[in-house]
C-alpha cells in the first residue's frame, strides 16, 4: 500500500465521540475529541484514569470503532475504509508496545520479533534475519534464542520494542511502556523510543501516567473527561515537568 502525502501530520482526529453500553450502563468515553500528531515527534498523552486516553489511541490504531467524527492516520481516512482494509493497514503501518509486553512464551526472541513480518507475508528466513538484526540494535544480540521467561522486565520490553519496529511502521503506539520498569531501565526504554521517533516519516505516541517520561516528549497532550484539554510543547513542557514531579 502506497500511502498518500501527510503534509507533516501522522494523525488527525476531529470531533470523535465514543460511547460504551446503553441505558444506566452508558459511558461516554470520548466527547468530541480533537487530536493531532506530527511526523518526527514523540507525543505523550496524559491524564487521570478513565479520561479516555486508551480509548482515543484505540480509535487511532483502528482497533476500536467510534460513533462519530473523522480519523486520519498517515494520510488515510480510516472513517472511509472497510474493517478489512483497516486491519491490513494496521498490520503494515502501525507498531504496538504494551505495558505487559504480550510476548509469546513458547517462542524465543527471534521468533517473537519475526511475527509481524510473517503476518505481512515475508518468508521465515527473511523474517528471522531481520528480527536478529533488530534485536541487536536494541542491545539483545546475546539473547536471540532466549525465551521471555528467561529475560528481565527491561529485556522483555526491548524484545517488544524490536517486534514493534521490525516491519518499519510509520506510527508506533505505546500503552504505559515504562510503568512496570525501574528508573534506569525505563530511561533506557525511553531513549530507544525517542530515537525511533526521529526516523524519517515516523511518529511515536505514548499513553502514560509515568512522570519520568515527560522529559523525552516533543509535545504532551492532556486529556480530561473524554476531551483533549490542552497540548503543550517547547518551554511549556519544562513548566509541566516542574508541576508534575
Amino acid at each position: 500500500m502506497t500511502l498518500p502525502p501527510t503534509n507533516g501530520h501522522s494523525v488527525r482526529v476531529t470531533s470523535v465521540t465514543k460511547t460504551f453500553g446503553s441505558g444506566d450502563a452508558k459511558t461516554v468515553a470520548l466527547k468530541g475529541a480533537d487530536f493531532e500528531t506530527r511526523e518526527g515527534e514523540l507525543h505523550l498523552v496524559v491524564g487521570p484514569s478513565g479520561c479516555g486516553k486508551t480509548t482515543l489511541l484505540s480509535v487511532v490504531a483502528g482497533t476500536l470503532d467510534w460513533d462519530s467524527g473523522q480519523v486520519e492516520v498517515l494520510g488515510e481516512r480510516l472513517h472511509e475504509m472497510s474493517r478489512s482494509s483497516v486491519t491490513r493497514f494496521r498490520g503494515r503501518h502501525i507498531g504496538f508496545i504494551f505495558q505487559q509486553f504480550n510476548l509469546i512464551p513458547t517462542l524465543n526472541c527471534v521468533e517473537n520479533v519475526s511475527v509481524p513480518l510473517l503476518l505481512n507475508g515475508h518468508s521465515r528466513r527473511e523474517a528471522e534475519a531481520r528480527a536478529r538484526e533488530m534485536l541487536k540494535r536494541v542491545g539483545l544480540g546475546e539473547k536471540l534464542r532466549a525465551h521471555p521467561t528467561g529475560l528481565s522486565g527491561g529485556q522483555q520490553q526491548r524484545v517488544a520494542i524490536a517486534r514493534a519496529l521490525v516491519h518499519e511502521p510509520r506510527l508506533i503506539i505505546c500503552d504505559e511502556p515504562t510503568s512496570a520498569l525501574d528508573s534506569v531501565t525505563g530511561h533506557q526504554i525511553m531513549e530507544l523510543l525517542a530515537g525511533a521517533a526521529r526516523a524519517p516519516g515516523r511518529c511515536v505516541i505514548i499513553v502514560t501516567h509515568d512522570p519520568r517520561t515527560y522529559a523525552f516528549a516533543d509535545r504532551i497532550t492532556e486529556m480530561e473527561d473524554g476531551r483533549v484539554r490542552n497540548t503543550i510543547s517547547g518551554e511549556a513542557i519544562q513548566s509541566f515537568l516542574t508541576t508534575h514531579r
